[in-house]
């Protein structure tokens, strides 16, 4: 366990942003409201879910069958040219971390009041390989649970789940193609450290669900542990 302090590249964002406008990562042209990447305008048009509010919903149907979670939510629906598609492809790709930090910090006001929230040990985020990490300079996924856990004070675990191998990216794979690239990729670190806990997978989106799938599953093999799925956004099926 450990308290993840802002990255360099977080520090960064935030000093240049005292000299030039923070403009919106949706439209690029406006200035981001405060405590928000987005403008007035694309945070209107964000496609929010309420699926948080209801035991069953997009993310625990799309799960159904393969892997059995306590509860999912995802806070928005992702397609394309949404603004929550520029946010990601920011977080991801234009070395914007900040943005996992804001996104999950809003998304945990909404949820850390949920009785099945209360339950839980940990929040542990999907790992990056280490090489890719060191090249993007952080984990996505890692910055969302930090603003999860800054609104909701449980701690992140990045020391229980690690990525064994460093295989080809997931994002244009169909189904099966995912899954099996998936599989055998995730491995438990500290097996004692998760017997009888509740812990949260963090994600940026869910797509087919395969990545998430094979780290439950990985969890689950230890003795007495339940599993739930947060993520940022779930991708419509049109979009994969």
């Amino acid at each position: 366990m450990r308290f993840i302090m802002p990255s360099v590249a977080e520090l960064f964002s935030g000093f240049i942003g005292l000299f030039y406008p923070n403009l919106c990562v949706a439209c690029h042209s406006e200035p981001a409201k405060s405590g928000s990447c987005f403008c007035m305008v694309c945070f209107g048009k964000l496609p929010k879910s309420d699926m948080f509010l209801y035991p069953e919903n997009e993310v625990t149907n799309r799960l159904w069958g393969r892997l059995p979670v306590q509860f999912g939510a995802s806070r928005y629906y992702f397609y394309k040219k949404s603004p929550i598609q520029g946010a990601m492809h920011a977080l991801k790709y234009r070395n914007r971390p900040d943005i996992g930090m804001l996104l999950g910090q809003e998304f945990g006001q909404h949820i850390k009041s949920l009785p099945q929230f209360l339950s839980v040990d940990g929040l542990i985020p999907v790992p990056l390989h280490p090489k890719k990490e060191r090249l993007r300079g952080y984990n996505q996924s890692e910055r969302i649970a930090a603003g999860l856990s800054a609104a909701t004070g449980i701690p992140v675990r990045t020391d229980l789940l690690v990525r064994r191998e460093n295989r080809s990216s997931q994002t244009r794979k169909k189904r099966m193609a995912r899954f099996g690239n998936a599989e055998g990729l995730y491995g438990i670190n500290e097996g004692k450290a998760l017997q009888g806990g509740h812990f949260v997978l963090v994600d940026d989106v869910l797509t087919t669900g395969a990545t998430l799938e094979m780290c439950g599953q990985a969890i689950l093999d230890i003795p007495g542990t339940k599993v739930s799925v947060v993520t940022l956004a779930v991708a419509m099926k049109t979009h994969f």
